[in-house]
């Protein structure tokens, strides 16, 4: 996965600093049992695996890509069970080893439709029959700075409309709901739910949450 693999510089580097602030709806796995096999795929230093023991969940597992996020949440939560990933998006976990994967702002960090789609069908793999696959990430923004940053990107490098660089050096995708939606076509929409939250830079911007059951 190219366009991943070639931003761990920025994940160990300044992205490890970094503060992340998707919010977990527990309503959406209330009917989920407790001793449910979690991942959390792109963990960042453990933030939502924290929040889910805390809630009781007793098999959670995270990964990512960033040796130095993943020391942070093992000194943070030396408890937890944290792996880097050393090819993303390839799992080193067999089919169907998981009830539930929460993919919490990874998407707009792989801005390459093709990596997306291969990131998404090995998380359907490693997904058991009936589980989820609860996604949170950032759809196009309305605002006027956001335009500008995605109509440049677009013009010089040809990618996607939503691309953009961050002031601090990432590349970062924002997404067209309808995109999101066709990216989990093999999953059936249980529910779906636009949010508001804070970027790891500060910024107040527009997400929605999506929950998908493995056929």
């Amino acid at each position: 996965m190219k366009d991943l693999g070639s931003q761990i510089a920025y994940w160990d580097g300044v992205g490890a600093t970094k503060t992340f602030t998707h919010p977990v709806n527990l309503s959406w796995l209330a009917g989920v049992s407790a001793n449910a096999r979690v991942l959390d795929y792109g963990c960042g230093y453990g933030r939502v695996m924290a929040e889910l023991s805390e809630r009781g969940f007793s098999d959670v597992s995270g990964v990512d890509l960033s040796p130095a996020l993943i020391d942070r949440g093992r000194q943070l939560r030396p408890d937890l069970r944290f792996e880097v990933l050393e090819s993303p998006p390839d799992l080193t976990y067999a089919s169907a080893s998981f009830d539930v994967v929460l993919l919490f702002a990874v998407l707009t960090c792989v801005p390459e439709e093709t990596a997306q789609r291969a990131l998404i069908a090995e998380l359907c793999r490693v997904l058991a029959p009936g589980g989820l696959l609860y996604v949170s990430d950032l759809v196009l923004q309305a605002d006027e700075r956001n335009h500008s940053r995605y109509a440049a990107h677009a013009q010089l490098f040809g990618t996607p409309y939503g691309v953009f660089i961050t002031d601090d050096g990432a590349v970062c995708r924002h997404h067209d709901i309808a995109e999101l939606r066709a990216l989990l076509s093999d999953f059936d929409l249980v529910d779906e739910h636009r949010i508001e939250v804070a970027t790891m830079n500060g910024h107040r911007s527009q997400a929605v949450q999506l929950l998908g059951r493995r056929r």
